[in-house]
């Protein structure tokens, strides 16, 4: 059997490495890492030599070799790790709603993308909230509140819905620390002030009528997972169109193509 080898793209370190304790030493803590697994040394270099939506490309033809067109996503194992243990996180619901926020540099301009999925296929492709002046927690945070206000629409015709975020920052904001800073009047540990409060008043008072249908997933940010991919092209499409708004992309989802847009 042939060693595997792994390319990092973004992270500490760029290159080729021929194990993965060297290439994990070179993601580990970065949110915007970049990298990937391949079965050979001529593989991997021919990967760096390219880019990471080239590679992110050719797999997801190589998966689906028969259509272009939008095939069936899961939530996957690293494909980078030596280790066989699968992801742990399958779709849980039948509307699945990725959700992303892009900023460069940080602080600087950025834009929210959503993907969302209906039984497990791709449906629509959202992305806009553009801002001269964002950050990646507000473009982040951003991208949890639309994803609630398109939930409800779902939930309200009695669905049980997913939203999915690579972002622990949003999600913890939201699930974990709103209720007590509300308690404190809006405040944290010794009347210390909350940032992006407006941001988080909105999408808790969205959360607390929704939470009862509604599930709220972490995910790895650029893992090969194709709604997280999907939604982080959203994300960088909105920063360079500069579009206010939240709009619908009305195009045909090409999955193939939107992978090899630039990412965040």
């Amino acid at each position: 059997m042939s060693k595997k080898h792994y390319v990092v793209w973004k992270g500490l370190a760029t290159g080729v490495f021929d194990n993965w304790s060297q290439a994990k030493a070179q993601i580990d803590g970065r949110s915007d890492a970049q990298y990937m697994g391949f079965p050979s040394l001529d593989e991997a270099q021919a990967a760096f030599k390219s880019t990471y939506t080239k590679a992110l490309m050719n797999r997801s033809l190589a998966k689906n070799p028969s259509s272009k067109s939008a095939g069936t996503p899961s939530i996957k194992s690293n494909s980078t790790k030596s280790s066989s243990k699968p992801n742990t996180a399958p779709f849980a619901a039948e509307i699945a709603i990725f959700c992303d926020g892009a900023c460069s540099p940080n602080p600087g301009k950025s834009g929210t993308g959503i993907a969302i999925y209906e039984q497990q296929q791709i449906k629509q492709l959202w992305y806009g909230r553009y801002l001269a002046q964002g950050t990646n927690n507000t473009a982040e945070l951003t991208g949890l509140l639309e994803a609630f206000i398109l939930a409800k629409k779902y939930i309200d015709a009695g669905k049980q819905v997913q939203i999915l975020s690579d972002s622990k920052y949003s999600i913890d904001c939201i699930t974990k620390w709103a209720s007590g800073w509300k308690k404190k009047g809006w405040v944290r540990g010794k009347n210390e002030e909350i940032k992006n409060l407006e941001l988080i008043k909105q999408c808790y008072a969205l959360y607390g009528t929704l939470k009862t249908n509604l599930t709220i997933n972490h995910v790895k940010a650029h893992a090969n997972i194709e709604g997280n991919e999907l939604a982080d092209r959203m994300a960088v499409l909105a920063r360079m169109s500069q579009e206010s708004d939240f709009v619908l992309r009305n195009e045909p989802i090409n999955v193939v193509d939107i992978l090899a847009m630039t990412s965040g």
